[in-house]
């Protein structure tokens, strides 16, 4: 009777002399690699010019965890929501001016940080903001193409997060990794 995949992993990894960690690092080069190609591959055949921001964001809400994947994404998501509502607020209210960016920036990161609160990738929402504004300010475009071109970036980036994240959970499910007891016992000492 053939022993079930996970156990001839871990006989792998025994002979190989890897860790609970190398082996984490392997699964997350490929989950990397997948989802950059299914990224790349999607934005592209929808004649996406520049999937750059859409692979950025897949690979930092990425993890080879799921708990920390889930996590990554939750915390990602919702600071780009925050980003992408203060950048277009601003673009609204002052339109595609480089004044208001440092100013527009800075309110992002006081709502982000006293408001949402969810420090785990906080940087994202002044990041965002800075995208959808300067979208509009690099393009010499109305506040309504800058709203339009930003809206349109972050739609990749939110895509980005949602593959680096399905592909992170599939993968854990796929190709499961069980922690040594003994390296266990290590660790909660």
């Amino acid at each position: 009777m053939a022993r079930p995949s996970s156990q001839r992993a871990e006989a792998l990894m025994k002979r190989l002399g890897l860790s609970f960690d190398h082996i984490l690092a392997m699964r997350f080069a490929v989950n990397v690699g997948i989802a950059t190609w299914i990224t790349w591959v999607t934005l592209r055949s929808i004649e996406d010019t520049n999937p750059i921001w859409a692979i950025a964001s897949m690979v930092a809400a990425s993890d080879p965890q799921p708990a920390e994947a889930r996590k990554m994404f939750r915390a990602r998501l919702i600071n780009v929501l925050v980003g992408c509502a203060v950048g277009l607020l601003f673009l609204l209210i002052g339109g595609a001016k480089e004044w208001l960016l440092p100013i527009a920036l800075g309110t992002t990161v006081l709502i982000s940080s006293y408001v949402v609160r969810i420090k785990t990738m906080w940087r994202q929402a002044p990041i965002t903001a800075a995208v959808v504004i300067a979208a509009s300010i690099t393009h010499g475009a109305s506040a309504r193409v800058g709203i339009q071109y930003g809206l349109h970036k972050v739609g990749e980036v939110i895509f980005g997060c949602l593959v680096g994240f399905l592909v992170s959970l599939a993968m854990s499910r796929l190709w499961l990794i069980q922690r040594n007891p003994e390296e266990t016992k290590v660790l909660s000492k």
